[in-house]
């Protein structure tokens, strides 16, 4: 577990400001009640809306429901520091390596990303228990585990807990968080690390039917018709900026 969140479980989280409950605040007792959030990013960036659930949380049923209610890519998101002491680099970085040998993974670095200047994908990987590793019961297995793993300091052990290549989609968080980068990844786990969680998330794209991302219309009914709270990035950057501190 990182500094920062073991010091948000172990100290009492000082939030300034009005005493109106915010939306983001809103989003924080949610995830710590282990329910759903909706986080939208911005009209600038992707556009998009990502169902969001705090990884210790995770359960098959809410694989299910980004797979058939979101349809994007679900992914796992991992704070930095975990990162660093898993040995788990960005895939960019794996790529440049590799690209000594395979010259071709040196032309496919993604450079021309139209809304950003780099991508957070690290691994593909699958917990060793799993079968396939896709299915909901394997792919929130994987997560489990590896929210555990990490919460449990035990990061000698992620070669003998996992395989790679594999079926969960592992993203690495930028240093500095929304700081540096203002991705669902990084906003993400800046939420589970403000609710005083684990600060690894699990993350899935919503799409509509007429494939494109999913509208906010669509996105605010399906919220109200299943009790979410939906926020949207530049709240949740200006709260974890401005006014989440920690005594």
């Amino acid at each position: 577990m990182t500094t920062d969140s073991k010091n948000a479980r172990n100290s009492e989280v000082k939030i300034q400001g009005d005493e109106k409950i915010s939306n983001v605040e809103k989003a924080i007792d949610a995830l710590k009640s282990g329910k759903m959030v909706l986080l939208y990013d911005s009209d600038d960036r992707e556009g998009e809306t990502d169902m969001v659930v705090a990884s210790e949380f995770i359960t098959p049923e809410y694989i299910r429901e980004m797979r058939k209610n979101a349809g994007g890519l679900i992914c796992t998101c991992l704070h930095p520091d975990f990162c660093d002491k898993l040995g788990i680099p960005f895939m960019v970085d794996i790529l440049d390596v590799a690209a000594e040998k395979y010259p071709v993974l040196k032309e496919l670095y993604p450079n021309d990303i139209p809304y950003d200047e780099k991508s957070t994908f690290a691994l593909y990987a699958n917990h060793r228990k799993t079968f396939t590793g896709i299915t909901d019961n394997d792919r929130a297995l994987t997560v489990k585990k590896i929210t555990e793993l990490c919460s449990e300091e035990r990061f000698n052990d992620f070669g003998k807990e996992f395989r790679c290549p594999g079926h969960v989609a592992f993203l690495r968080a930028t240093e500095g968080l929304v700081k540096n980068r203002q991705g669902h990844t990084e906003m993400t786990v800046a939420l589970a690390e403000m609710a005083g969680l684990t600060p690894i998330t699990t993350i899935c794209e919503m799409m509509g039917d007429n494939g494109k991302a999913m509208s906010k219309d669509l996105v605010k009914k399906y919220a109200e018709e299943n009790g979410l709270v939906t926020i949207n990035g530049q709240e949740l950057i200006e709260y974890y900026l401005n006014k989440f501190s920690k005594e």
